[in-house]
């Protein structure tokens, strides 16, 4: 039916022509006309060869700024088009009352011809059920190398297989950008897409990956640290299928409409999907056919990290070790961040108090790291490993060996015109090792290799997005040239390589590790990466905050990371930036202890964060949460060893217990590690018993160690499942092989269960030739007993000579017990059912006692003098119409978030005690008004599609208020309204009832998500227009200068415009400041004293997000 309006519509293109040249030739907007007849005219082609279409949608779509709209109901009749109507943001021509033109609102300014969308190519690649899919042929041969693969050919050769794919995307190029397309069934859920914060479901996000410094995120801050252009497909059905865009390059992944996933970035990259399969867990491991699994972490890794920017000295890493030892709180390792370098040098040591000051502290104050090496072993004969950082900055600096070296082989990125790219990093001026090439990083991995002699047991690569300081973009020039391998696509410009510089640096540390001894695995952490990173290096969630929203993100981030092939990973336990309060710290430990990685770290200038810092009561919880994960450390050790040879995960959300089951989808409190299931609390005044608890079909059954608590997660075992469970040990090096083990033992609805055991060296390689034992144990319940017993065994190992004691789960915590020696038969007489019930009831009612009997840990309020800021408290949020704002009374009264729900954006670039939404009284920057308390004066927090408003007000000295009115109008949900104004309450009279200067100054920071794309627009009031660009600096406008009421941040890329509407009559000086990733726009009022008998100074303003243009599709 639709070749017939086609040609229709090029049967009137000599009409319309005419038209747009002889009525419309005087017009201001002749170019948009003579671009609007251009693009009818083509669909004449486009019609007369649709019969010969086969396949794909038979429409094309152009782009036109919205002067165009006008041409658009003068052209109409000519086309016999109805008159263009709006339709919930798009507009409309009918044609005989069907919509064949729909326009939605975009923010691409170009005029740009759009191809068709086409079915892609496919052909079978690695495995059954893996497909390729290219735009067309010569896509496929321009495609660059794959960096994600492994094995760079499977990418490149088909295999024979029958069958096809279930679902083929469609594509078209637009502007050398390449926009793929997948429909999927209503009811599909979305997961994936790497280290991303906010909701599990990703359903309704957008995503963009460009490795970036993303210091205190937030639950919609895109992109981050990491790129992983992957996600997870779950239909309705609960069979799964997985995405991968294999392409380096900047990449947006929009999932906004329900069943729609869209992949747009440079041309041409291939498509990958793996499945559809009956099991998400099935899809991990054929992904990871493809991208490798993880390495095989060694045993000590597991055990519990604890870090700080930075312990300072060696004499205070000695004294946070031995405390460790002293109060019996297990942990592994001790990390050393960059202060421990010599002027934050790599591979250097800090010999000095002051390294600006190195000759006067050498003689006046005690060296910091006089000997690495004898603190490595002092920290190895107490049995704690160290992790040391490396950053991929190294200062420019004649005489400093590394670089000389470097200069010499002459490895560093260059800039355009060829010589080494110099950016300010830690040391300052720095150069940047080229880790795209081979020469590069066999120079770092020598370096690496010495490096280790120093006693170094792990290494942290940091800063490898790579963050350069005092830029816009947080990071080196997209058209800086790096020289890399042939086999990972030649020569290119950074933009190519930016998203796989952290993951090739991991690797080069990783290689230069496994050069300095080949009889222990490597463990490297970094803090960029790339799908497929996993190979080389474990990875944390980033600069994190102490906050309870963070604490409940980590979990879903931990899991989507291991949804996106990267198993071993974990927050920053406690929160990085900030101070946490004694419940917050305790209940992150509780949850934190059961992560994959385990590693609590703080930033400089909080409090400290160690498990003791806090008070007798969260020690406690913190000591009794590790001794679990030590107990649990053969499971752990376990999963790790499954998902190194198979590629499932290792935390994995509950659904994967059953994926057809809706309800579990969205659970982001609970995930599990195999058949062990972890259900926290992640709401400040509510324990983990007291939640609702949405299980999976099946038996669960509820089990402690005699250790439970409200700020403890509450723990199941699956019916049907074994796991192992060691003493409880203060470090890994105590673990033997003779130590007693427990099986842990929960019967299936037939009476039946069955665990796996891994155990090797915990380090080494003799693993993979054969030193290793593999245990299955089984159950299996027979009248009243149950037998328990080695079912088959893998491995040239003999078994240990040790007991074994079986606890077999009944439910409600309750527990029947035997002994008997590893090997043996063990079997345990099970009571009556009658009797059963009584001891589960006997159990349940024990257990609810204690629980009730045990308080939460007791909270504080920050004391004067404390550093840091504490952001624990629960911020104020409004919520209503197109807007979400979290606000904090307590700190300056801030805005800390501003979100536009439709676009799922988060405007505001926020750091706890500086940024977000600031209000100051004077003209200094910081003056009083950011950090004082406020007092809530009045609050109306509505339902729904109902005005709300919030008034605060905070005492800024001198007599001086500073009220702030924050109000989301019901009749117009588009708009944010903020009223402010510095009243005088309380003004002396021996100053003429005049208060000191003030002047009101709004001072929002907004984060650039794409700073080479955004910029500041307004048109002042002598008529000029201006276009504001981050390489501008700052920019004062007053006078005639001045914005005629109105500016706007663009950002071309998002397609979307922040309007902020002002009085004019209030401002007499705004402010353009662009920073690192970040812009501030100012309002300043005028400055001068107040007086309770005159108007007090005031400036209302309102925020609103647009989409500026139009996009047609025919």
């Amino acid at each position: 039916m639709i070749v017939l309006p086609l040609i229709i519509i090029s049967g009137f293109c000599y009409l319309i022509n005419v038209y747009l040249f002889k009525v419309l030739r005087a017009s201001a907007v002749m170019k948009e006309c003579k671009f609007l007849a251009s693009i009818i005219l083509k669909n004449r082609k486009t019609a007369q060869s649709s019969s010969a279409l086969t396949r794909g949608n038979r429409s094309s779509s152009f782009f036109i700024n919205d002067r165009c709209l006008p041409l658009l109901n003068q052209i109409a009749p000519l086309l016999f088009f109805h008159a263009v109507r709006s339709q919930s943001g798009c507009f409309l021509l009918d044609y005989m009352g069907k919509n064949i033109v729909k326009m939605t609102i975009s923010g691409d300014n170009s005029e740009t011809i759009g191809i068709a969308p086409t079915e892609m190519i496919f052909e079978p690649i690695l495995e059954d059920a893996v497909f390729r899919f290219d735009c067309s042929v010569e896509h496929r041969k321009a495609a660059f190398p794959s960096v994600s693969f492994k094995n760079i050919k499977d990418r490149e050769v088909s295999v024979i297989s029958h069958n096809v794919p279930a679902y083929t995307p469609t594509c078209v190029c637009l502007e050398e950008k390449q926009v793929v397309t997948f429909e999927f069934p209503p009811g599909t859920s979305f997961y994936g897409t790497g280290e991303v914060g906010g909701e599990l479901e990703r359903t309704g996000k957008r995503v963009f990956t460009w490795n970036t410094d993303a210091w205190g995120y937030g639950p919609g801050t895109t992109p981050l640290y990491q790129s992983h252009p992957w996600v997870l497909v779950v239909l309705p059905t609960g069979e799964t299928l997985g995405v991968l865009a294999d392409t380096t390059q900047k990449c947006e992944i929009d999932l906004r409409k329900e069943g729609i996933i869209r992949i747009i970035a440079p041309t041409s990259y291939p498509i990958i999907t793996f499945g559809p399969f009956s099991s998400p867990t099935a899809v991990l491991e054929s992904l990871s056919h493809a991208i490798g699994t993880v390495f095989m972490p060694p045993k000590w890794a597991l055990g519990y990290h604890q870090c700080r920017f930075s312990y300072m000295s060696e004499k205070r890493v000695a004294e946070i070790a031995q405390t460790f030892r002293d109060k019996k709180i297990p942990a592994d390792v001790i990390w050393m961040d960059i202060d421990y370098m010599d002027g934050f040098r790599c591979f250097t040591f800090d010999k000095a108090f002051f390294f600006l000051f190195w000759i006067i502290s050498s003689i006046f104050l005690p060296e910091r790291f006089p000997d690495p090496s004898a603190l490595a072993n002092y920290l190895h004969n107490n049995g704690f490993k160290a992790v040391w950082m490396l950053d991929p900055g190294i200062k420019k600096e004649e005489g400093y060996s590394v670089y000389d070296s470097g200069s010499k082989d002459d490895v560093w990125v260059k800039q355009a015109d060829g010589k080494p790219f110099i950016g300010e990093v830690w040391p300052g001026p720095c150069v940047f090792p080229d880790y795209t090439n081979s020469k590069a990083r066999s120079w770092w991995a020598s370096l690496v290799q010495d490096f280790i002699s120093n006693g170094v047991d792990g290494i942290w690569n940091d800063m490898n997005e790579p963050a350069v300081f005092n830029t816009v973009t947080k990071t080196m020039p997209e058209n800086n040239i790096h020289c890399g391998d042939d086999e990972l696509g030649g020569v290119q410009n950074h933009s190519h390589y930016h998203n796989v510089y952290g993951t090739l640096m991991a690797r080069s540390t990783y290689e230069g590790i496994d050069l300095a001894d080949k009889n222990k695995r490597p463990f490297v952490l970094t803090r960029a990466g790339f799908i497929g990173s996993q190979r080389y290096a474990a990875t944390w969630t980033g600069d994190n905050l102490s906050t309870w929203e963070h604490l409940h993100m980590s979990i879903s981030m931990v899991l989507q990371l291991g949804l996106s092939g990267q198993p071993l990973s974990g927050p920053d336990i406690g929160g990085f930036g900030g101070n946490a309060t004694p419940r917050l710290f305790g209940r992150w430990m509780g949850v934190g202890a059961m992560f994959p990685f385990c590693r609590g770290h703080s930033e400089v200038a909080t409090d400290d964060h160690e498990p003791w810092s806090f008070g007798g009561e969260c020690e406690e919880v913190c000591r009794a949460a590790l001794k679990r994960r030590y107990q649990l450390l053969p499971h752990f050790y376990t999963l790790f060893y499954i998902a190194h040879t198979t590629g499932a995960p290792v935390a994995a959300p509950i659904f994967f217990a059953d994926p057809k089951d809706s309800r579990l989808r969205t659970v982001e409190n609970a995930f599990l590690l195999g058949p062990l299931l972890i259900y926290a609390s992640t709401l400040n005044n509510q324990g983990s018993h007291e939640l609702h608890h949405i299980m999976p079909k099946g038996t669960w059954l509820r089990f402690d160690f005699e250790d439970s608590h409200p700020d403890l997660p509450t723990l199941y075992l699956q019916g049907g499942s074994i796991i192992s469970v060691a003493p409880p040990h203060l470090h890994v090096g105590e673990f033997t092989l003779s130590d007693d083990l427990t099986l842990l033992v929960s019967l299936d609805e037939n009476g039946k269960a069955e665990g796996l055991l891994f155990e090797d060296d915990g380090d080494g390689y003799g693993y993979t030739k054969g030193k290793f034992l593999i245990t299955n144990y089984i159950a299996e319940k027979h009248s009243s007993i149950v037998t328990v017993k080695v079912s088959k065994t893998e491995g040239d190992w003999q078994r240990p000579k040790r007991r074994v004691h079986v606890r077999l789960l009944l439910g409600g915590g309750a527990m029947l017990d035997a002994w008997g020696m590893d090997g043996e038969t063990i079997q345990i007489n099970v009571p009556s059912k009658h009797e059963v019930s009584e001891l589960i009831t006997k159990s349940n009612e024990s257990f609810k006692i204690h629980m009730e009997n045990t308080k939460l840990i007791p909270e504080k309020e920050m004391l004067p003098g404390q550093k840091g800021m504490e952001l624990s408290r629960v911020p104020i949020e409004l919520n209503n119409g197109n807007w979400k704002l979290n606000i904090i009374p307590w700190i300056g009264g801030r805005i800390l978030s501003m979100s536009h729900v439709p676009s799922g954006v988060q405007w505001l670039h926020s750091r706890i005690d500086i940024n977000g939404y600031e209000e100051y009284s004077s003209t200094e920057y910081r003056s009083s008004g950011c950090t004082e308390e406020y007092n809530i004066i009045e609050t109306d927090l509505e339902h729904a599609s109902e005005e709300e408003s919030l008034i605060l007000e905070g005492d800024v000295g001198g007599g001086l208020v500073l009220q702030r009115k924050i109000t989301m109008p019901s009749d117009n949900p588009n708009i944010l309204r903020i009223a402010s104004t510095i009243e005088a309450r309380s003004v002396g009279a021996g100053s003429g009832g005049y208060s000191r200067l003030a002047c009101l100054r709004v001072h929002p920071t907004f984060t650039l998500f794409h700073p080479t794309e955004s910029f500041v627009s307004f048109t002042s009031i002598d008529g000029s227009k201006h276009e504001v660009w981050p390489d501008s600096g700052e920019q004062i406008y007053e006078g005639n200068n001045l914005p005629h009421g109105k500016w706007m941040l663009v950002d071309k890329r998002l397609n979307l415009q922040l309007v902020n509407m002002f009085d004019v009559s209030q401002v007499v000086k705004c402010i353009v400041n662009w920073d690192s990733g970040t812009v501030n726009m100012e309002l300043w009022s005028e400055d001068r004293p107040v007086s309770k008998d005159e108007t007090p100074l005031e400036i209302e303003h309102e925020y609103e997000v647009k989409f500026p243009i139009i996009v047609l599709q025919m």
